[in-house]
Parts: structure tokens; sequence; C-alpha cells
């Protein structure tokens, strides 16, 4: 169950500008209630729901591991976003905090932050450490898509 004190996000939808909330863990992928268009996922996890959250969603998952103190990290979460919304539908934004949820670091062996995951139904596919500009980020996510479907056909 994912920890009680996270709130479901609220979603403007891009489509109809209707406000959807957006569970942090659900099966599927988060649509519009009024016209079906996919809204963009992005939630906060911790060591209590990150198994909920993170490694059982459907979509790919990106996992943004960074910290408060961390210069690049904010630098990088606002562009992580971006590609969240431009790939609504697609994939999952899930933040943690390293400084909050050692165990989570601890356990992807995280040597620095940022530090990017990219998690297919709770398998490691690809890792990427540092910041880099929304359009970076955005081929490096559809690269790993590409690679994951190819692998299917």
């Amino acid at each position: 169950m994912p920890s009680q004190t996270v709130k479901a996000p609220v979603v403007t939808c891009p489509a109809c500008g209707k406000i959807n909330k957006v569970p942090v863990a659900a099966a599927g992928r988060p649509r519009c209630g009024n016209c079906e268009t996919p809204l963009p996922w992005i939630t906060d996890a911790g060591e209590r729901d990150f198994a909920e959250v993170a490694e059982r969603a459907t979509p790919l998952v990106v996992v943004d591991l960074w910290a408060a103190w961390c210069g690049p990290c904010r630098m990088v979460s606002p562009a992580l976003e971006r590609v969240a919304r431009e790939l609504a539908g697609t994939i999952k934004l899930v933040k943690v905090d390293v400084d909050r949820n050692p165990r989570i670091a601890q356990r992807f062996e995280v040597q620095a932050v940022p530090t990017l995951l990219i998690l297919d139904k709770g398998e490691l596919v690809a890792r990427r450490a540092g910041a880099a500009p929304a359009g970076t980020l955005r081929s490096w996510v559809e690269q790993v898509m590409t690679g994951r479907d190819s692998k299917k056909g």
C-alpha cells in the first residue's frame, strides 16, 4: 500500500484543461477522466512505497535519485518533468530523495546524484549519472524504449 501521507497529485489535462487526480500507484496508465488524453505521471516515492509506486508500474519508470543540496539535481528535475509531460502515457517519473531514503540509494549503488534509472516492471534496464538537458534525457529514454520494443518484436 502506498504511504498514507502521499496525496494523489493533481494534473491539468493538456488537451481539455480539466483537473484530474493521478494516484501515486495504480494499474495501467493515467488518462484524463474527461477526454481520455494520456496524463503525465510524476510522483515521489520512498522506502515504504517504492516497490508499489516504481517497481510494479506498467509503463517504463524513470527514477530520479536526487538530494536537496545538489545543484545539478535542481537543474535536472524540471528537465525530467518536461520529458514526463512530453512522453505522457509512456513513462512514469518517480523522484526519490536519497538523503531521506538511503536504502534505495544503497540498493542501486548510487555514487553520485543525480542518478537516473529506468525500470521495466521493476527490472533495471538503464542508468546514467549527472545532469543533462531535456532533449538529451528524452533521447536517452526513447532509446531505451526502442530497445525494449525491439526485444519484444
